[in-house]
């Protein structure tokens, strides 16, 4: 089957086998463990999962044709599932502890892990994930505090996980070649993180905040706050600050007051 890239559902394979193999290996992957690839395209790195023989292989695709393509060439080895992985039911795969590998597509590759991110007790579920993003927003997941790129999606990401960045990819590396650097991260699920009652909030606190990412924090705590100089005098936080001047950390303990005091 002559498969071509989609660019409306952002295909870009990974054609580079250096690279398809260096991926592969970050898994670590053992006989007993299950694997779940999220937009495995023409299986380039389907193949390689497959030669580490773990226990079971799961893919989900959007694409009809592209499941087609690897129902030809794996069928007995992989379990198929036909699917937008947002609209995923994550529950299916509630008795398996995974790791996840995935090329997800740019346009929607932080709602894909935002979802993971709301899950509860995600270190039950996956073991780690492999995943590759645009550049810019690999930049934006493992940002420093009192650095541009660090903002809402850097607190929520490092909330319940542990990230490493693996290495940047050129264009060269993909067939059709995307017009921007891609870079893969490790993620791997914290064993305990800070319990807040909903990832909700979270994502409420971190928008009031960064919405206006160049005002002082004294206008979104006064936003959250009516008490804002009693609480920001509890956390011991300098009202002349900026939103990327304060750690995680900070932003957890901010939530987890709001929640406290909106019940």
């Amino acid at each position: 089957m002559n498969i071509k890239p989609k660019k409306s559902l952002g295909q870009n394979f990974l054609i580079d086998q250096n690279i398809l193999n260096k991926i592969c290996d970050i898994g670590q992957i053992q006989s007993t463990d299950i694997v779940l690839e999220v937009g495995p395209g023409t299986g380039n790195l389907t193949k390689k999962i497959i030669e580490k023989k773990p226990k079971k292989i799961f893919v989900i695709e959007k694409d009809e044709n592209l499941c087609e393509h690897l129902e030809e060439n794996y069928s007995n080895q992989i379990e198929i599932i036909n699917k937008d992985v947002l609209k995923l039911d994550q529950n299916i795969f509630n008795e398996m502890k995974l790791i996840v590998f995935g090329n997800l597509p740019y346009n929607i590759s932080t709602q894909i892990l935002t979802s993971w991110l709301k899950l509860e007790n995600i270190n039950n579920h996956y073991k780690k994930f492999i995943l590759m993003f645009q550049k810019e927003v690999a930049d934006r997941i493992i940002a420093k505090y009192n650095t541009k790129y660090y903002g809402r999606l850097t607190i929520i990401s490092n909330w319940k996980m542990n990230i490493r960045k693996i290495m940047d990819i050129n264009p060269s590396s993909f067939y059709p070649k995307p017009k921007v650097k891609s870079t893969v991260l490790l993620l791997e699920p914290k064993l305990s993180y800070f319990k807040l009652k909903s990832s909700k909030n979270l994502e409420h606190v971190t928008n009031t905040f960064f919405n206006q990412r160049r005002k002082m924090i004294k206008k979104p705590l006064k936003f959250l706050f009516k008490n804002y100089n009693e609480i920001a005098s509890n956390l011991n936080l300098n009202l002349n600050l900026r939103p990327q001047n304060l750690k995680v950390d900070e932003y957890l303990n901010i939530c987890d007051i709001y929640e406290k005091l909106n019940n």
